[in-house]
């Protein structure tokens, strides 16, 4: 979803910084839409704030921050060995929801010294990525959903905040989406998956997380706002 919102927004003339872990990764995209890659520890406030200054040194102050670092859990709370272990639950919890922060914090306050631009006297709009699960959590994503629930649920008091800055806060909950996590399961799960679907009965593409990221962006009113990107989904318990 990452990459795909990187190259929609490239095409639309923005200078896109792409904060990864994986430096490599991110650099094939950087280098196909001639952007720039940089080093990042979502969880680490002083390789975020390094990241920042980084990107700003180079493309110039940021307007646009687009939170997709995340990873998927699960895991029953208790199962046959025992309860999960903690650091496990917390691990989640440290890069879904704390590394969200971590960078909208981070991009809120390079933000708020520039001048405002548009008829809304905008400094800049932050979209957090949240999922489904954060409303309609199964058996075994009690960590993921807990990380999901905080993304939306900080999503209004940031937006209420950032609001006398000019700085708007949205967050979109994808439902199922055809990233690379469902290139490793067998069509059968996959056209199982999409059934659920209500309609259109298959995953979401990445691109239309970007789609949904760009209309965003492109709309002042929206703000404070969690967004479903789920074809009309409800996760069952299991």
């Amino acid at each position: 979803m990452g990459a795909a919102t990187a190259r929609l927004l490239s095409r639309q003339g923005v200078k896109v910084a792409l904060f990864d872990l994986n430096k490599d990764a991110a650099e094939k995209i950087a280098a196909e839409i001639q952007g720039i890659a940089v080093y990042c520890d979502v969880t680490r406030q002083d390789s975020v704030a390094a990241a920042v200054t980084e990107a700003q040194s180079r493309h110039g102050a940021a307007r646009i921050c687009i939170n997709c670092a995340g990873i998927v859990h699960g895991r029953r709370m208790v199962n046959q060995q025992g309860p999960m272990p903690l650091d496990e639950f917390r691990k989640v919890i440290e890069i879904n929801l704390v590394g969200s922060y971590n960078v909208m914090s981070q991009a809120a306050a390079a933000m708020m010294p520039l001048s405002p631009i548009g008829d809304s006297e905008e400094r800049g709009v932050i979209i957090n990525t949240a999922s489904v699960a954060a409303f309609e959590g199964q058996i075994g994503q009690t960590a993921y959903s807990a990380s999901k629930g905080g993304i939306v649920s900080l999503t209004l008091p940031a937006a209420r905040e950032l609001a006398q800055f000019g700085i708007r806060v949205n967050t979109i909950s994808p439902g199922l989406v055809d990233t690379p996590m469902f290139a490793k399961i067998s069509p059968e799960a996959r056209a199982s998956l999409a059934a659920m679907v209500p309609f259109p009965k298959r995953l979401a593409k990445p691109e239309e997380y970007a789609m949904l990221a760009m209309q965003i962006i492109e709309n002042p009113m929206l703000n404070g706002e969690v967004i479903r990107l789920d074809g009309a989904l409800r996760m069952q318990p299991k």
